[in-house]
C-alpha cells in the first residue's frame, strides 16, 4: 500500500463525504451497526470511523448508558464526522491510529471498523490491538470490500483512469478498498492474532448515484485515488471525470445508475 493511500485530506473528506458515503457506504452502515447493537453493548470502540457513516447509524440503537469512542487516523475526517453528528453525550471523539490504540486493555465490549482494515499497515497487528482492547467475550466486527470484479462502478473508473495512464497506471481502488478480498487470508489473520469463533459472510448490494457523475466525482475525486492521478498530471483531474462519466453512462445510463456492489461481513469472537 502507498504512503498516499491512507491521506484523506484537503478537499476529500467533504467529496467523500457527499458522494461516496451514500453511493457505497450507507447500506453496510447500516448492517454493520446492527450487528454490533444487538447484544447491548455498553462500551463500543469504533476504528477508522472516516466521516461518521457507521456512527451515524449506530449511536440511536445503542442504550442510553453507552459509551461510545469514536476515532479515526485523518483529523479533518473525524471532524467531519463530529461535525454531522450533532450532540450526544455518549460519544467521545479522539485522533488515534488502529495499529497503536491508546486505551487499556480489556475496555471495549465491542470494536467496530467499517471498511477500514485494508488500509491498515499491518493487520494482524492491527488485529491484536483490537483483541487487546477488546473484554472477555467482546467481538471485533469489520467489513471489507470484494474483489473490484464484483464492484462495478470501482472497476469502471479504474479501466477509464488506468487507460489514461497505460505506462504508470492508477490503481488505488483495486490495490486498497479493494485488494484485501480473500476470505481464507482474512480469517488466517484473525486467527494469528488470537481471535476464535470466525463468521464471515458476503453481501451484495445496489449502489445507486442520482446520475453517472454522481459516481464518478465519488470515485474520481473523493478518495486518494484524486492524489494518485494529479501526482501524474495536475491537470488531469476533471478530464479523468469526464472520461469515467462518460463510460458509466455507456453502461449504465445518463439517469439514474445503479451496479452492483460486494463485501465481506466479519465478526471475531475474542
Amino acid at each position: 500500500m502507498a504512503t498516499s493511500d491512507k491521506v484523506f485530506a484537503g478537499s476529500i473528506p467533504e467529496i467523500y463525504d457527499t458522494y461516496r458515503v451514500p453511493l457505497i457506504f450507507e447500506p453496510y452502515a447500516s448492517d454493520l451497526a446492527q450487528r454490533v447493537a444487538q447484544p447491548g453493548p455498553e462500551q463500543v470502540l469504533e476504528t477508522a470511523a472516516g466521516t461518521g457513516v457507521v456512527t451515524r447509524a449506530l449511536a440511536p440503537l445503542l442504550r442510553a448508558d453507552a459509551r461510545y469512542t469514536v476515532t479515526d487516523l485523518n483529523q479533518p475526517m473525524l471532524d467531519r464526522a463530529a461535525a454531522r453528528q450533532g450532540s450526544d453525550h455518549r460519544i467521545v471523539w479522539e485522533q488515534a491510529d488502529a495499529i497503536h490504540l491508546p486505551f487499556e486493555p480489556e475496555s471495549f465490549d465491542a470494536v467496530v471498523c467499517q471498511f477500514g482494515v485494508m488500509f491498515f499497515p499491518d493487520r494482524i497487528a492491527g488485529y491484536r490491538e483490537a483483541l487487546r482492547v477488546l473484554k472477555p467475550k467482546g467481538r471485533f466486527l469489520f467489513n471489507v470490500w470484494d474483489q473490484i470484479e464484483d464492484n462495478d462502478f470501482a472497476r469502471v473508473v479504474t479501466d477509464v483512469a488506468c487507460a489514461m495512464f497505460p505506462d504508470d497506471p492508477p490503481r488505488f481502488l483495486a490495490r486498497t478498498p479493494h485488494g484485501y478480498h480473500k476470505v481464507e487470508e482474512i480469517e488466517a489473520h484473525l486467527r494469528e492474532a488470537g481471535f476464535s469463533g470466525i463468521e464471515i459472510v458476503t453481501l451484495q448490494k445496489r449502489s445507486v448515484a442520482p446520475g453517472p457523475r454522481d459516481a464518478a466525482v465519488a470515485y474520481v475525486q473523493g478518495s486518494p485515488l484524486r492524489s494518485e492521478i494529479e501526482t501524474r498530471d495536475p491537470e488531469a483531474l476533471d478530464k479523468v471525470t469526464d472520461r469515467a462519466t462518460q463510460k458509466l453512462a455507456e453502461i449504465f445510463g445518463d439517469g439514474l445508475v445503479s451496479g452492483k456492489i460486494q463485501a465481506h461481513v466479519v465478526v471475531a469472537h475474542r
